[in-house]
């Protein structure tokens, strides 16, 4: 009748019931995981409800929930509010008295409870490509901890300002024992003839029975706790969709003039996203100190600068500096404040007029920024979102193995933070990359007058991490300035030409900002003579291995084999090659083996292993390609020549009209990609 769905979970670690409220936990708080129509949710207030009649809200039960962040400060001054809500929408549940209708399981079958919880929460849609945004919905969630349910009532709003139960969508989530380890998932409509979807915050029945059932199941029984926090703990969820989604319509247009040969997509909408989150940030953080003048900055490593275009165009004063200069920095206009500098850390590139150093991706930079924020002012913050692993002196080398490298590292740079006196805070931004996690220095853990005890902290944390012995006298780390050549012979490093006169300056002599010319080094740049030999010497080895492998191949009826030769490991590969080969492959990134991939039509690298390409077995996608890259493939077909077709003893495996490549020279067709590419520039 009301049975929505039903899963059956064995539990053999454990994890029940408790694991079974950590996932309810997960739809109240981050539902967008499991309805990608969603933005999130905003949590506005929790606390216990009497069962009986009458009766006020009790404080917030955060930490018992878990709960936290921007909405979680915020929920204490709701209590009030749930404790009024409760009063008014208890009534109105169609079995009256506040008692739920058949067949949800009652609040109070037991008589051993006389308190619920409850949450109440905003679901937040995502913006939508045409038309105006779904409107926000309220819900409040009832949870039921002895009898094992939550149930979910969503609210609308009258003209008076008063709540109404959408009777026809509530719901409940059940979790019952069966026996032993196996245990009971079930969602419940009173109602599922009347139910009303709007396939936003609303979704269909069979959605929630199959969809999220499936994702509860799963999450109840897993016991591996996430390594970084929720997204966006600090900030509103509420004010992050809002902005977000103003900022991604105001620069959507940049993604189609974007002259740069990255995914336009992804970066500018990260920014995008980047940038409203430092907007609503700054917005807290003038609210907290009473300021009305918006905060400035300096974006250390900016890049594209995009980051910097949208944050100056939102009313921020600041600059980016980057070792480079991009082709895309000239489309922005005066407004926009973009350097090309080098970066080395030290007393010259201090920035005491500056509210926040930004590093968004910042390289080598990274582990610097925390230091160079707390000396050039005691009222300088910073934002950094890792990426690459650096060190002060270069790579990042590991050092525990139970963590992941990348938690490793966060780690690291957290520390940095707090040896310079910064209480860090960390946070997870969303935004289109795996490296999401930012850390935050923005109160200090010190008073002013003890500015140069925290001084002389940092200098002596960043000599214990230098691999070389290094002399130092003085908060110039790693610097003798009685002596400094005999330092720089110590250190195995000679001084820059350039930096003899602001030599006394620099905090780590040896330190190697970005090159300014990028290199490329992903056996792009390699003669196209030298890749074509090293591709016939390994087709022809694994060809020539035995025992081989054919394959039947048809072509109008006629059947004959094709040699698709062995499967080879690149480790067997690379002792085939001669040395200079070799030598010359590990100067580039990847080696062989980005080679072998980027010969994709020839080879399939996969495990650690490289075979001969057969393309009658390759399968198309399932998913459907965006506009963009189905007409890429379109104008790069038969633009190129088929190797088998030339190279091969059995030729190409595929006839000529099925082959995306040419057969021959009359098949070839001008590439129209290469032309739009030399426009563009």
């Amino acid at each position: 009748m009301g049975l929505v769905g039903t899963a059956v979970v064995r539990d053999g670690g454990a994890a029940l019931p408790r694991g079974f409220w950590a996932a309810v936990r997960v739809w109240l708080e981050k539902p967008q995981v499991a309805n990608r129509r969603l933005c999130g949710a905003a949590i506005e207030a929790e606390g216990t409800v009497p069962l009986g009649e009458g009766g006020e809200a009790s404080s917030p039960l955060i930490a018992a929930w878990g709960g936290g962040g921007q909405e979680g400060r915020e929920v204490s001054a709701g209590a009030a509010e749930l404790g009024r809500l409760w009063r008014e929408v208890r009534g109105q549940l169609p079995a009256g008295h506040g008692h739920l209708p058949p067949p949800l399981t009652p609040w109070d079958g037991t008589g051993r409870r006389s308190e619920l919880r409850a949450v109440l929460r905003t679901l937040l849609p995502r913006g939508r490509p045409v038309g105006p945004p779904a409107p926000p919905r309220r819900e409040l969630a009832v949870q039921d901890v002895y009898n094992g349910t939550v149930t979910f009532l969503p609210l609308e709003e009258d003209s008076e300002g008063k709540y109404q139960i959408k009777k026809c969508n509530i719901y409940q989530i059940q979790l019952t024992h069966i026996k032993d380890e196996e245990w009971s998932l079930s969602i419940v409509a009173p109602f599922p003839g009347d139910w009303f979807s709007d396939g936003i915050a609303y979704p269909k029945l069979a959605w929630l029975g199959n969809e999220l059932l499936s994702k509860l199941a799963k999450w109840s029984v897993e016991q591996k706790p996430s390594e970084f926090k929720s997204t966006l703990s600090l900030i509103s969820v509420a004010k992050y969709s809002k902005v977000y989604q103003d900022l991604k319509e105001k620069y959507k247009e940049m993604v189609k003039v974007w002259p740069e040969v990255t995914d336009p997509e992804k970066f500018v909408y990260e920014d995008v996203a980047i940038a409203t989150y430092l907007l609503i940030l700054w917005e807290e953080e003038r609210k907290e100190k009473g300021l009305t003048k918006k905060q400035s900055f300096v974006d250390l490593g900016c890049g594209n600068g995009l980051l910097v275009h949208i944050l100056n165009n939102e009313g921020h004063s600041g600059r980016g500096i980057d070792v480079r200069r991009r082709k895309i920095w000239d489309m922005y206009g005066p407004e926009t404040h973009l350097e090309e500098s080098t970066i080395v850390p030290g007393d010259s590139h201090l920035f005491p007029d500056t509210d926040w150093l930004i590093g968004n991706h910042s390289d080598e930079l990274t582990p610097w920024i925390p230091v160079i924020a707390a000396r050039s002012s005691y009222s300088c913050c910073y934002f950094v979102l890792p990426c690459c692993f650096f060190d002060f002196h270069g790579k990042y080398s590991r050092r525990q193995s139970k963590k992941t490298q990348y938690r490793e590292y966060l780690d690291f740079v957290a520390q940095v933070g707090f040896v310079c006196g910064f209480r860090v805070e960390e946070d997870c931004l969303r935004i289109p990359s795996t490296k999401r996690v930012c850390l935050i220095g923005k109160n200090r853990t010190y008073p002013p007058t003890e500015h140069a005890l925290i001084d002389k902290q940092i200098t002596q944390y960043i000599n214990n991490r230098q691999t070389c012995p290094v002399v130092t006298h003085d908060r110039r780390v790693g610097f003798n300035h009685k002596d400094h050549s005999d330092v720089f012979k110590e250190a195995g490093s000679e001084l820059p030409e350039n930096e003899t006169e602001t030599a006394g300056t620099v905090w780590m002599p040896g330190f190697q900002p970005r090159e300014k010319v990028e290199q490329i080094r992903n056996c792009a740049s390699l003669p196209r003579d030298f890749v074509d030999d090293v591709v016939l010497s390994v087709a022809n080895l694994l060809l020539n291995a035995t025992p081989q492998k054919s394959c039947s191949n048809m072509h109008g009826g006629n059947t004959n084999t094709w040699n698709q030769g062995e499967s080879l490991s690149l480790k067997e590969v690379a002792e085939h090659l001669n040395k200079e080969t070799l030598k010359r492959l590990k100067s580039e990134y990847g080696g062989l083996q980005t080679l072998l991939k980027n010969n994709h039509q020839v080879f399939e690298v996969l495990n650690g292993g490289v075979h001969i390409r057969d393309w009658r077995k390759e399968k198309p996608s399932r998913k459907t390609k965006p506009e963009v890259k189905r007409r890429l493939s379109a104008e790069a077909f038969k633009t190129r020549l088929c190797w088998f077709f030339l190279h091969h003893p059995d030729g190409c495996s595929l006839p000529s009209e099925s082959c995306p490549y040419a057969h021959g020279t009359e098949e070839l067709r001008q590439s129209q990609i290469i032309k739009k590419k030399k426009h563009i520039q």
